[in-house]
């Protein structure tokens, strides 16, 4: 009996990939136009709009901690949904999707003793490249992040506000 695995979505951040579930992945789009939101948590860098819905756009870069680095064609923006929220996460380049087996992932704590992996859930191998498995709830977490959380929730009623607009046009 084969064994089961998992489709992910591989994405490249500040030169090391990494991967999260397809299930949470809505649709991946080529950024091109950001909207930015006064006084937004620095790693909101605003609101896109995508498929009839305002979204806000969190720079994966910015949230790790890395450098923000300019956007160019290959930059793209992976809208994932955790719960009810819908959250674009702009990356470097997202290339690939990829079934990896279950047993072809290692835990965090295993393989990287000693590291905080606060938004990491495994790691795993392939074709001699390392993928780190994003825990995306935890770059969501909006618990043990105050400043990210009012953010988002600005830019949600920013979006509120443009749908109504629109609406209120048709």
């Amino acid at each position: 009996m084969a064994e089961e695995a998992e489709p992910f979505v591989l994405f490249d951040v500040a030169g090391t990939t990494y991967a999260t579930p397809s299930a949470s992945v809505r649709h991946i789009e080529m950024l091109e136009h950001i909207t930015i939101v006064p006084n937004a948590h620095p790693a909101i860098e605003g609101v896109v709009f995508s498929r009839g819905q305002v979204i806000p756009a969190l720079n994966l870069r910015a949230r790790f901690g890395f450098a923000k680095a300019p956007h160019d064609i290959r930059t793209r923006i992976v809208f994932v949904q955790v719960h009810e929220r819908v959250v674009g996460l702009i990356v470097d380049s997202a290339r690939e999707f990829l079934s990896v087996p279950a047993s072809a992932i290692r835990p965090i704590e295993e393989a990287l003793a000693g590291v905080a992996g606060n938004y990491l859930k495994g790691l795993t191998t392939i074709r001699d490249r390392l993928v780190l498995i994003l825990n995306i709830e935890a770059v969501l977490n909006l618990e043990l992040d105050p400043a990210l959380a009012e953010s988002l929730q600005q830019a949600a009623k920013l979006g509120a506000a443009q749908a109504a607009t629109t609406s209120a046009q048709s």
